[in-house]
This record gives C-alpha cells, sequence and structure tokens, in this order.
C-alpha cells in the first residue's frame, strides 16, 4: 500500500510534467521514443548510477575521515549534486553528440534536459517517499509528496537546465572558446544549484529560515528558466516568420498555411479541426515540416553545407508540396 501510493505520487506528477514540458516546444516536436528514453534513462540508470556511486564514494569519504557525519554531510552538499547532475547531464550530452545537426532551438535541448530529470525526480521520490512511510505511514508519505512532489516539483528540472543551456550555447555560437566552455559552465552551474539547495535543507533542520531561503531560491529559479523558455519560443515564431516567407512565393505553402505556421494558436486550433476532417496525420507533419525548413534554413546561413543541409532543405520542400494541399490552416 505504501509502495504503491509513493509510486503514484511521484510518477503521474513527474510524467503531467513531462507532457508539459513536451507540450511548451510548440513549433518543432522531438520524437517521442527518444523523448521516453531519456525519461527511462533518468527514472533507472541515472538513479541507480547515483546510488552506487554515492556509496562508493561516500565510503572512501568515511575512510578517509573515520567520521559518519562528514561522510553524510559531503555526500548531501557534493557527491550527490555531482554525481546526479554528470548521469542526467550524458543522457542529454548523447542526444546532443549522435543527433547534433537536429538540435534546432534551445527548445530542443532543454526538453531532454527536463525531461531526464523529471525522469530521475520521479524514482527518487519513490524512495523518499516510502521511507518516509515506513516511519509514520500514509500521514508520512502525504507530507513529503506536498514538500518534494508539489513544493520541489521543478528542482531536477531547474538545475539541469543549465546543461541545456550550456549546450546549446555550444551548438550556435561562432566562437571557439564558447563551443567548448559552454557545455562544462553549464554542468558546474547545475552541479553548483543542486548543492546550494542540498546545503540548504541540510542546514533547515537546525535553522528553519534556510529552508524558507532554498524554497524562495528554488522558486525563483523556476522563474528564470521559464523566462529563458518563453524568450526562446518567441525567438523561434519569429525565426519561423522570417524564414518561412520566401516559401509562400516558392509555392511550398499558402498565405493561410504560413499564418498557421507562426502562430501557436492557430495550430492548435487547426489540428482540432483536422482531427474532425480526419486530415489530423498530414496536417500536423505538414507544420512540422514548415519549423524544420525554418531550422534548417538557419543552420544552412550559419554554418553552411553542414551534413547536406541544402539537399535537406529541397527534401523538406518537396515532400511540404505534396502535402500542402491537405493541411489544413487557419483563415481567420
Amino acid at each position: 500500500m505504501i509502495l504503491l501510493l509513493s509510486t503514484l505520487l511521484s510518477f503521474v506528477p513527474a510524467l503531467l510534467c513531462a507532457a508539459f514540458v513536451y507540450w511548451i516546444d510548440r513549433y518543432e516536436k522531438e520524437p517521442r521514443l527518444l523523448v521516453g528514453a531519456v525519461f527511462f534513462w533518468g527514472a533507472v540508470v541515472a538513479v541507480l548510477g547515483a546510488v552506487v556511486s554515492q556509496l562508493v564514494l561516500g565510503g572512501v569519504v568515511y575512510l578517509a575521515t573515520g567520521s559518519e557525519a562528514a561522510a553524510d554531510l559531503v555526500g548531501t552538499t557534493v557527491l550527490a549534486p555531482l554525481t546526479e547532475e554528470s548521469l542526467k547531464g550524458f543522457a542529454v550530452l548523447l542526444v546532443f553528440l549522435f543527433l547534433r545537426r537536429d538540435f534546432d532551438s534551445l527548445l530542443d535541448v532543454m526538453v531532454y534536459a527536463g525531461t531526464v530529470a523529471l525522469g530521475f525526480a520521479a524514482t527518487e521520490n519513490v524512495l523518499y517517499l516510502a521511507s518516509a512511510g515506513e516511519e509514520s505511514g500514509v500521514e508520512g508519505v502525504l507530507t513529503l509528496f506536498v514538500l518534494r512532489g508539489i513544493l520541489g516539483a521543478w528542482d531536477h528540472a531547474f538545475y539541469t537546465s543549465f546543461i541545456g543551456i550550456g549546450l546549446a550555447a555550444s551548438r550556435y555560437s561562432r566562437s571557439t572558446t564558447v563551443r567548448w566552455l559552454a557545455p562544462p559552465a553549464g554542468w558546474a552551474v547545475a552541479v553548483g544549484a543542486h548543492a546550494l539547495h542540498n546545503g540548504l535543507a541540510t542546514g533547515s533542520s537546525e535553522r528553519p529560515e534556510l529552508g524558507v531561503a532554498m524554497f524562495l531560491i528554488d522558486w525563483s529559479g523556476w522563474l528564470f528558466i521559464g523566462g529563458v523558455i518563453l524568450v526562446a519560443l518567441l525567438r523561434e515564431g519569429k525565426l519561423l516568420a522570417v524564414e518561412l516567407a520566401e516559401e509562400v512565393n516558392q509555392g511550398s505553402l499558402t498565405l493561410d498555411q504560413y499564418r498557421s505556421a507562426t502562430s501557436t494558436w492557430s495550430r492548435a486550433a487547426i489540428r482540432l479541426r483536422a482531427l474532425a476532417a480526419g486530415r489530423l496525420a498530414a496536417t500536423r507533419r505538414f507544420y512540422q515540416l514548415c519549423a524544420e525548413l525554418a531550422h534548417k534554413k538557419r543552420q544552412l546561413a550559419l554554418f553552411g553545407d553542414e551534413g547536406g543541409n541544402a539537399r535537406a532543405i529541397e527534401d523538406l520542400r518537396a515532400e511540404m508540396r505534396l502535402l500542402s494541399p491537405q493541411a489544413l490552416a487557419d483563415r481567420t
């Protein structure tokens, strides 16, 4: 009963948050299978790796100091942030390295960073909530759920988002220095933010005001990352507006489709109409291609014919022309 309740209270909110993160990327969706694999990495691989590495490294600290208290303190404030952010970030790095040409915007990286972090948080919360349930029953589970599942719902995503920001900066910077330094800098900020949270949480048992400071810092971080995502979303909309304008003249899409492709609200309404008309698959694919084309044209301008950008652009245009007659558009 306790384990089932702990699992439901951990995974249901995490999956809802992950669905929200996926929804935020309005213009060009990432592959669902890959996003699911990243969530699995966070929930299983990263958690197991963190548990094992922290046990081993914590044992080393204990042998070196002879103090269990010192080992616990170092484990919480140093080892946990280092191992957890490294293991979560490794999944984002793998996707980034193998699909580098398909990383079209900051939002792409943030989807993977947020998703792997939410997967990690889900399993971690199961462990904490189940432990609380063994000591205090259902009341203990519900109390800790409020603290971790509601008040701290986005903490892990907040930390790991900095890794995504670092990778995105590396991808689109023209500076060699930035390309090499941005990823480790993003990782360092993620570790630092995580360590600060854990340090304040540890100290709050004796000084409650530190707990208040912890939540205020965490929530401020959520707002900051939310602002970054909003700016990235607005910039992506402007990019589509600029890059797709000439496609109307070339016949890849109509003027109504152009307006729809550059408006998140129109696209949401069109999907409902397309579903009713039995044209959802073609309509969804068409507007996905619009976003991919805009980003690919930007990559061609920035990086040249990297990996065949010019050919990819022509292939995207050809598929768009085929789907254009079937894709619904907002005529308001």
